[in-house]
């Protein structure tokens, strides 16, 4: 007897989670986890003000945080990717992007270290994405793939304490340490701290 076809996600399998869920389709499946805030907003913040706007380096990139890409049959949501403004000159109408990005970054949480460090990093290659970075807050680390014959290979890892200067966005390095929001700055009795202003 022969088995019964798996049925495909459609995109009205993703409209029906619930709006506090990454919704994506991998492999015809639909892969579900909340979303990664706080690294993916400091590291958005550092390459948009450089990358995008030009203060204190060149200009010339779109970055976006959480773009919906549609990879042929793959939906996937990065946590953030960026365009060249020469293959993304106007901002995209709707979610749904379809040109590929020319660089994605993943941030490692436990609900997605299993899709980030294997199908999605296989699926930047299948669609050409030239750069990928993996960032792991809780190990402090941040890697660096880029692509070459299809592969996404290894170029470099940098740890706390480190600059960020990995290709393609290499121009203006950055302190890693900066993209962990939850280290804090002062200790909460700590009478240097700045006070908090009234409301």
């Amino acid at each position: 007897m022969a088995e019964a076809a798996v049925r495909q996600a459609t995109y009205a399998d993703l409209e029906a989670f619930p709006e506090h869920l990454v919704a994506e389709i991998i492999d015809g499946v639909p892969e579900t986890h909340p979303r990664q805030a706080g690294a993916a907003v400091r590291l958005g913040g550092e390459l948009d003000l450089t990358f995008n706007r030009g203060r204190g380096g060149p200009r010339g990139w779109i970055v976006m945080i959480e773009p919906e890409l549609h990879l042929g049959s793959q939906i996937v949501v990065a946590d953030l990717a960026g365009w060249r403004r020469t293959r993304m000159p106007t901002e995209p109408e709707g979610a749904e992007i379809e040109t590929s990005p020319d660089w994605v970054c993943e941030i490692l949480s436990p609900s997605t270290i299993r899709l980030d460090r294997g199908r999605k990093r296989g699926i930047s290659g299948e669609a050409g994405i030239g750069h990928h970075r993996l960032l792991d807050p809780a190990a402090g680390v941040l890697e660096g793939f880029a692509l070459a014959d299809g592969r996404c290979v290894r170029l470099a890892t940098v740890q706390r304490g480190e600059s960020v200067a990995l290709p393609c966005l290499d121009a203006v390095p950055f302190p890693l340490d900066d993209l962990f929001p939850f280290d804090d700055l002062f200790p909460f009795d700590d009478p240097a701290a700045p006070a908090l202003p009234e409301t």
